[in-house]
């Protein structure tokens, strides 16, 4: 049995066989696959919790919000914090709290304990969402970060697709406490093996820690909150409370870039987005998450009542995304390591806008063939640039800034998932319900209808992003070449 050593410092660290990438590759997939997983399963037990506490849709949606809310106004400050006191402590931390509140979670008395439970779960997994990416360029070599930011994104799709098939078999079986407490055994197998494999020192972690902007944290996620909560409430509906949530958002944006540019040591350095490539794949990475988004919130409806699917095909047929996804992650990984970060972003930016105008055609007479040919294109565009657009900004920064620069890009992709969801939703009932009483009396014709448009605005949002891939990719190699 291999015994643990201790380094010169008395810090007891893992047997050589622990240490090797391969474990701690494996500890961040688990990582990832917990955080995605809490995502998706909580959905699909939404009417059981309405049916067992005896509460409102309005109010039991708030397991699912509360969760994605604490994720996205948080995930910058762990990010910043691991950057300070380091990564493996808080990784740890992380996992520890997810774990812990999925035990709170299954054994919570009523509906509102569950949503605060739900948010330190939330909390749980924005330290993890955001160490998982920063933690790959200290655990593979440089030439096979592309590989392991693969294996990272396929984890994610697999999470996502797993949830709702999971926690629909663990509500039949066991009811719905089943779909928070099957992460506690996940969470167990994630936290010992991490605390196995990862380095018991964190040699990024900075001398000169500094001051944690608290300040800066506080109206970052009050902006963010404000802004989510505009793009989640009502669904497009653009009422007082709406409007009164994005002007909050906007000022806020403006009082914490301001607050930034006077402390000594921001959450955010403002100067790091004069680099083209960083500001561009943020940029890149919102957008192309808002144009994957409409192929949740739309194409139910298009196969259902523009195709005529009844429910159980539509959920096979909506399957072939995620799937498909998952399949080409591991693949591009490869390629990315092989062909380089920039070109594979922009084939797959390629491959995404072709996808999205085969989709915007909506030709019906083609029937589950046609769509599931375009959806295929579109999820290997976007397997492509996910692993390629974080290779290649998580590759580029600096060892003193993976932590923050990895929660930015997860928080760039929360955000296009919240702004799809509500703009997308909104171009397709408006296109849709023209003449109609409403969304759910679509005839076969006013779904194809609505289906073209939301994917010809996705179409038009996808060349957006790839003119910027190109700009980035221009830049870059005259940076080189002045380099060189």
């Amino acid at each position: 049995m291999a015994i643990a050593e201790q380094n010169p410092d008395g810090l007891t660290s893992a047997p050589p066989w622990m240490q090797s990438a391969g474990w701690a590759l494996a500890s961040l997939s688990l990582a990832t696959l917990l955080s995605s997983l809490g995502t998706s399963i909580a959905s699909v037990g939404l009417p059981s919790l309405m049916q067992n506490f005896g509460a409102t849709f309005q109010a039991v949606q708030w397991v699912v919000l509360a969760y994605l809310l604490a994720i996205t106004t948080l995930i910058v400050s762990a990010g910043r914090l691991a950057d300070m006191f380091g990564r493996r402590p808080l990784l740890l931390g992380g996992i520890a709290l997810f774990t812990s509140a999925s035990v709170l979670c299954g054994l919570a008395p009523t509906l509102w304990l569950l949503i605060a439970a739900r948010a330190v779960q939330g909390l749980g997994a924005a330290l993890m969402m955001a160490l998982t990416l920063a933690f790959v360029a200290e655990t593979v070599t440089k030439d096979r970060i592309g590989c392991a930011m693969g294996l990272l994104g396929a984890m994610s799709a697999i999470g996502t697709t797993l949830g709702p098939s999971l926690g629909g078999l663990l509500i039949t079986g066991f009811g719905w406490r089943a779909i928070f407490l099957v992460n506690v055994p996940l969470g167990v197998l994630t936290f010992a093996l991490a605390w196995r494999a990862l380095p018991a020192r964190n040699k990024t972690a900075r001398l000169d820690r500094g001051t944690f902007d608290v300040v800066g944290t506080a109206l970052l996620a009050l902006t963010l909150a404000a802004y989510a909560l505009a793009m989640t409430l009502g669904r497009g509906n653009f009422g007082t409370l709406k409007i009164g949530l994005l002007i909050a958002a906007g000022t806020g944006v403006f009082l914490f870039a301001a607050a930034q540019a006077r402390v000594k040591n921001p959450l955010i350095r403002l100067a790091s987005f004069r680099d083209l490539q960083l500001s561009a794949s943020l940029a890149m990475s919102l957008v192309v998450a808002t144009v994957m988004m409409a192929t949740l919130v739309v194409a139910p409806f298009y196969l259902s009542r523009g195709l005529g699917l009844d429910a159980a095909m539509v959920g096979a047929v909506l399957s072939t995304g995620p799937l498909v996804s998952t399949l080409s992650a591991l693949v591009a990984g490869r390629l990315t390591d092989r062909f380089g970060a920039h070109r594979m972003m922009v084939a797959g930016l390629l491959s995404l806008t072709t996808g999205t105008f085969l989709l915007s055609l909506a030709m019906t007479r083609f029937g589950i063939a046609g769509y599931i040919v375009a959806i295929t294109v579109t999820c290997i565009g976007y397997a492509l640039f996910q692993t390629s657009n974080n290779a290649a900004v998580m590759t580029g920064v600096d060892a003193g800034q993976r932590g923050v620069v990895s929660g930015l890009l997860n928080l760039s992709r929360n955000l296009g998932l919240i702004t799809g969801a509500s703009l997308m939703g909104a171009i397709f009932a408006v296109a849709s319900a023209e003449g109609h009483e409403g969304i759910g009396l679509l005839s076969s014709e006013a779904a194809a209808r609505g289906m073209q448009v939301t994917f010809q605005t996705a179409t038009v949002l996808a060349l957006a992003a790839l003119f910027l891939a190109l700009l980035s990719a221009r830049a870059t190699g005259r940076a080189e070449s002045r380099a060189s």
